[in-house]
């Protein structure tokens, strides 16, 4: 088995739950968490964040995504479909609720995130879907991440000193003010957007896990910052030399 790869950013930030690495395949992992084939109610966040916290090596196919918003974030295109995620965003719709029976609580007030439908499928229809040339998508516990291994995105789970220092980070080398971005979406759904992010020349690190439905997953002080993995590159090769070795950072781990 080879040793896990290395890295001067993640020991310098003194992460508690360490970060994960998205990876795509068209080899099904031997073993790992997944959910069972056509099911419509597991969270992809909280597999994101078990791989994270306990380490679990989690995967996904087009047959086993979770919720629509789910697989929608994996970067298995438009999985809502007919879902009517626009009333459920918003402010619900209690024929619908019906319908749906117990699975439809939450349809029956809506949750809010938006004044009104219209406005929520304006959210929908600005989400860069994609739909990834893989069978796979794979979430990778750092720990377990080897050279031979290519993420296509690393997600951190930050408080906010780590995440202070990762924006600060991504424009170490860049000067632009601009290579940060921090739009809404499901928990899992910055995954989709650092998608969009890789295929820009100059990506952009994503803050995200703004969810208000699924914040209880995580400690009140951590977000999400997801970064195509040239981004990282980049910002790996920065940490020599950086405000990472010098004493207003040092002082700040005193209290991590």
């Amino acid at each position: 088995m080879e040793d896990p790869i290395s890295s001067k950013l993640i020991e310098a930030l003194r992460f508690k739950m360490q970060p994960v690495a998205i990876i795509h395949t068209d080899e099904k992992p031997e073993e790992g968490l997944h959910f069972k084939e056509g099911s419509k109610r597991g969270c992809v966040a909280s597999l994101l964040v078990s791989a994270s916290k306990k380490g679990r090596l989690a995967f996904f196919d087009r047959n086993s995504y979770g919720c629509p918003g789910g697989g929608t974030g994996l970067g298995f295109g438009d999985r809502y479909g007919k879902f009517p995620i626009e009333c459920l965003l918003s402010t619900g719709n209690k024929e619908m609720a019906q319908q749906m029976g117990r699975e439809g609580s939450m349809m029956m007030e809506g949750e809010r995130f938006y004044k009104d439908p219209k406005l929520a499928r304006k959210w929908v229809d600005s989400l860069p879907m994609t739909d990834v040339d893989a069978e796979y998508v794979v979430f990778k516990p750092w720990e377990q991440v080897t050279e031979k291994d290519k993420p296509e995105l690393i997600v951190f789970f930050a408080n906010a000193d780590q995440l202070s220092a990762l924006v600060v980070m991504a424009d170490y080398n860049r000067g632009s003010n601009q290579s940060v971005a921090a739009p809404f979406g499901a928990a899992c759904q910055s995954i989709l957007y650092g998608y969009a992010e890789a295929k820009k020349e100059n990506p952009r690190g994503v803050m995200g896990f703004f969810d208000i439905s699924q914040r209880w997953a995580v400690d009140s002080d951590i977000l999400t910052f997801t970064v195509p993995f040239k981004l990282y590159q980049v910002m790996e090769a920065g940490v020599k030399g950086s405000f990472l070795e010098m004493h207003a950072w040092k002082k700040l781990q005193e209290r991590q």
